[in-house]
């Protein structure tokens, strides 16, 4: 009987010092100068859209990224053409210096050793580092909205938001669905984190995962782009990359959520027992 009830009480422990773990992981990676600076260059996407507007005025129908000739109408939009433009390369970007130096700037800095040698665990100690990585990939998808919903706000005003459909839904409305963007491209970021959780586990030099993270989204996004490839698109982790759009009609269309959520999954699965796998039988000399 008092085994039993032993039981309860170690998984008990076990999910406090996870969660200790992770709020000290947490602390740790958004104190660091470079996140910031991360998060103060994507910042600078919809600062630099609003200015840019603001002083060039409307573009012509049709030129460059999408809602970019709507800013000038409702400032919201600002916000919609940075995550527009901020998805397909620079949110990458970002998050390979993020996954690429989970456990391989661990190694280089010579903590590692230390860590493991702490009641963490090595599976619970890659967990935290994934469940951090996950975190930042909010973060940034918010910083782009949300400062791009400010610079609207300030430079042009915010109204009644417009959907692709035609239909014009309320100010508040709209930023809810500019919320559940957010949500979606964090959401299509969990496959290229495991990637580069993975590809930390494989070398002591952050650089070398943060590229290869980086360079993998660029040759997927490449591959994407071929008609030849037709049959391999939906197996790309960035396959459904820029189906938030589907948040901006009225209904919505729920279909590639669901489809992507479940693409990143299998990123997810596969190249976690990936990290795992490496983590576990890795000789820790540093």
């Amino acid at each position: 009987m008092p085994a039993a009830s032993a039981r309860p009480a170690k998984a008990a422990e076990r999910r406090g010092n996870t969660a200790a773990l992770l709020g000290s992981e947490l602390l740790t990676l958004f104190r660091r100068r470079r996140t910031a600076a991360l998060i103060g260059a994507l910042a600078l996407i919809p600062i630099l859209i609003g200015v840019a507007v603001k002083i060039a005025g409307e573009s012509s129908s049709g030129r460059g990224p999408a809602f970019l000739d709507l800013i000038t109408q409702n400032g919201l939009y600002v916000g919609l053409t940075a995550i527009t433009v901020a998805t397909p390369l620079f949110l990458p970007l970002t998050i390979g210096v993020i996954a690429g130096d989970t456990i391989a700037g661990e190694a280089s800095h010579g903590t590692l050793r230390y860590l493991l040698i702490a009641p963490a665990g090595r599976l619970r100690l890659l967990l935290v580092k994934y469940l951090s990585a996950g975190v930042f990939c909010l973060a940034a998808s918010l910083t782009v909205l949300v400062v791009g919903t400010l610079v609207g706000w300030v430079l042009f005003s915010i109204g009644p938001l417009t959907l692709l459909s035609g239909t014009t839904v309320t100010v508040g409305e709209g930023l809810l669905r500019l919320l559940g963007i957010a949500a979606y491209i964090s959401v299509s970021l969990l496959g290229l984190s495991a990637i580069g959780l993975f590809l930390s586990t494989l070398t002591t030099v952050p650089v070398g995962a943060m590229a290869g993270t980086a360079i993998l989204a660029v040759a997927a996004q490449i591959l994407g782009a071929l008609p030849q490839l037709d049959w391999l698109h939906p197996w790309l982790f960035t396959d459904h990359w820029l189906s938030f759009a589907d948040l901006l009609r009225d209904p919505v269309q729920w279909a590639s959520f669901g489809d992507n959520a479940l693409l990143q999954a299998g990123y997810i699965v596969v190249f976690g027992a990936l990290a795992a796998g490496r983590f576990l039988s890795k000789d820790i000399l540093s």
